[in-house]
Parts: C-alpha cells; structure tokens; sequence
C-alpha cells in the first residue's frame, strides 16, 4: 500500500467525493472512540468504541469500519494544551498516526480536541445519561465532537 498523507482540511474538502464518508477518532490509552459523518457531510454520529489491545488488532478493527463505511480520511483528535503547545498525548496521537501509515491509503487529517471531552461529558449530562452509560459512551462522543468541528470547517470551505 502507498504511504497515506497526512493532509490539512483544506486539501481534504479537494479530495472527498460523493458517496463518501469522514471518521472521527478520539484516541485514548485505553479506547478509540468512532464517530462517523453523514453522506452530505454535515453531521456527525458517534458510531463506537474499540477497546485497545494490540496495535494491529486495533488498526483492523478500525480499517474494517472504514472500509464498511466507505471513508475518505481519518480525522484524529490531536489533544493540544490550552496554551497551544502539544505534550504527550499529542505526541501519542502522531505517533499512532505514524505507524497507521503504511497500513492504509487512507489521509489523515488532525483537528484540534481542545474541550471535547469536556463538550461530550456536558452534552451526555443534560441527557440526563446514567454515570454507567456516560462512561460508556464518552470517547465516541468525543469523536463526533472533534468531527463535527471539522465537518462544520469544511461547510464554511465549501461556502467560499
């Protein structure tokens, strides 16, 4: 397989065709949240959550949800400090992203998660969500929260 780009939002709203899709993950040492777009691009569905084991394991798990949802790119949360600058958890998520590459064609976009996780815990707590079902749950809606911020990025693209 080529080795996949790691590309901007820009060029991803140049290369997306009809009929496809985007996936939005919020990585977590212990879990990938999934979040999947609609066909129109417009909204995100928090779709699921893979518990980590092995890497590989993982990267099968989430390259069969993807081919199975006809995705054109991976949007990974790149957990930035408030500050701005990028710690271990951003420097984790690049490293995954690395050793992603050389198992899939598929682009990769990076989009700030600042306040996702908190976004998704205020959301599934006006909900009215159980502890339970919020623990759950989190990671894929911090997914849809990362990819709804890039989906709505992309309209306002689109617009200009």
């Amino acid at each position: 397989m080529a080795q996949s780009n790691e590309i901007d939002v820009i060029e991803l709203s140049q290369r997306i065709n009809a009929g496809e899709r985007l996936l939005g993950l919020d990585l977590g040492t212990k879990t990938i949240g999934i979040a999947v777009s609609d066909l129109s691009l417009t909204i995100a569905t928090a779709r699921t959550t893979i518990r980590r084991t092995k890497f590989t394991k993982d990267v099968e798990e989430l390259l069969t949800l993807a081919q199975a949802e006809n995705a054109a790119a991976l949007v990974l949360g790149l957990p930035i400090n408030m500050d701005g600058s990028e710690g271990p958890r951003a420097q984790a998520t690049r490293a995954f992203a690395r050793n992603l590459k050389p198992k899939t064609d598929l682009p990769i976009v990076y989009w700030d998660e600042r306040l996702s996780t908190v976004a998704a815990e205020r959301a599934m707590l006006e909900a009215d969500l159980s502890r339970r079902k919020r623990a759950a749950k989190i990671d894929q809606v911090a997914a849809s929260f990362i990819l709804q911020g890039l989906l709505d990025r992309l309209s306002d693209i689109r617009k200009t």
